[in-house]
């Protein structure tokens, strides 16, 4: 049976201190995206049984959006093939945490579609 990887493995493979490793895992003091990523990479390379704790702190810290998006004939295929590509990209970016809040406009009245907006 293989060792387990410690947090001094995780340090030396991501080529920051056990402090920083620490700082990382437990969101300790502030610690640079890029070193955080490092972390997380070596983390995720090597087996580290807390790479997974390690991504939701990084998520945590970031900001987080609500974004609204109002599109075009909903009942077109178009369209809802669009607003899942939205959800789904809104989800899973790396800068933000977000939330995508899409409608379909009734109308194609400008005015309408200002309302609705």
């Amino acid at each position: 049976m293989a060792k387990r990887p410690t947090i001094t493995d995780l340090a030396r493979v991501s080529g920051v201190s056990v402090a920083t490793v620490d700082r990382v895992l437990n969101s300790r003091l502030p610690v640079r995206e890029e070193t955080a990523r490092r972390v997380y990479d070596a983390a995720t390379e090597i087996g580290y049984h807390a790479a997974g704790l390690i991504k939701q702190r990084m998520r945590q810290e970031l900001p987080e959006y609500r974004l609204g998006f109002l599109l075009l004939r909903g009942n077109d295929v178009f369209y809802g093939d669009f607003a899942r590509e939205l959800e789904l990209a809104v989800a899973q970016s790396q800068r933000f945490r977000g939330v995508a809040t899409i409608d379909f406009a009734a109308s194609l009245a400008p005015d309408e579609i200002a309302a609705q907006m």
